[in-house]
């Protein structure tokens, strides 16, 4: 029961409406800093008024508290530098989220603060208008981000798998899958920049889209070839990097899960197939190159 008989607010609703208003102040802060470091002024616009939103909800449960908290600094800083490192469209949908699950406690709060409700509506209204407001450049090129990722993973997973059953030498195969894997991120660069600047009705730089490939592309490789250069046992060092490219599928996955709407589970699936299926085919290749080629190890 949300309050006592004589209709006081009882104390487990007050610490809920104190803990509310804390994440209220911190989101306020959170979205007047990124508005500052907004260059769209379309986009500053919109920050702007939710921050000022959400500083009228903090006050709005202060008058049925009768306390003022402070922010909860540590969700100001992870959201801040969030967008520093993820970009402003990940880093607004990612808080999103967090404020969806807080329409529900404002749904039960409705019960016993009629009011309540229209802090609802002002939640669901920032989701929409942050839908409409984004503009972010790296959005733009996250084709491009894809295709350097899928082509890295698919290709330098399965590469390093048929050179680590043919070769069997971790040094060899690491210096092997980095010329190999920084030729192909040129070439795939290249063949970006080429693809871009022919298509008339691509809007895209293509300066900018090839380099975008091409940094996705090198950050794998550079992933992918780590473990060969880390260990001795060329087998562990594989199992290494196949786990290394899940884990930037899975990551990759989220990021456009929230960014985009995309399913998660689906789009991991289908990358981690395709990777793990070319790996396991080059490995049998090697294999049978190993044999009919035999190399000193």
């Amino acid at each position: 029961m949300l309050v006592c008989a004589e209709n006081k607010m009882d104390a487990t609703l007050k610490r809920q409406l104190v803990d509310a208003q804390r994440m209220e102040l911190a989101e306020h802060l959170v979205y007047a800093g990124l508005a500052r470091r907004a260059t769209n002024p379309g986009n500053r616009e919109v920050l702007e008024r939710i921050s000022g939103d959400e500083r009228r909800h903090y006050d709005f449960w202060a008058e049925h508290t009768g306390e003022h908290p402070p922010a909860k600094a540590l969700v100001v800083w992870k959201y801040l530098w969030l967008a520093r490192l993820l970009g402003l469209t990940f880093t607004i949908k990612f808080m999103e989220q967090g404020e969806a699950g807080a329409q529900i406690k404002y749904g039960e709060v409705a019960k016993v603060i009629p009011a309540a409700a229209a802090v609802a509506h002002d939640e669901q209204d920032h989701e929409n208008a942050l839908m409409e407001m984004i503009d972010e450049e790296r959005l733009h090129y996250v084709g491009a981000i894809v295709l350097g990722l899928n082509d890295a993973l698919v290709e330098l997973t399965g590469a390093l798998a048929g050179f680590t059953l043919a070769l069997q030498n971790c040094r060899l195969i690491a210096i092997i899958g980095l010329i190999t894997g920084v030729a192909a991120a040129l070439s795939m660069a290249a063949s970006v920049y080429l693809s871009t600047k022919a298509d008339v009705a691509d809007e895209r730089s293509p300066l900018k889209a090839a380099f975008y490939t091409g940094i996705a592309y090198v950050i794998t490789v550079a992933i992918l070839i780590a473990p060969f250069l880390l260990l001795a046992n060329p087998l562990l060092a594989l199992a290494a990097a196949v786990s290394a490219a899940l884990l930037i599928i899975l990551l990759f996955s989220y990021y456009m899960a929230v960014a985009k709407g995309l399913p998660l589970w689906r789009r991991f699936a289908e990358m981690a197939v395709i990777s793990l299926g070319v790996a396991l085919i080059s490995f049998a290749i090697g294999y049978l190159i190993r044999l009919t080629f035999p190399v000193a190890p």
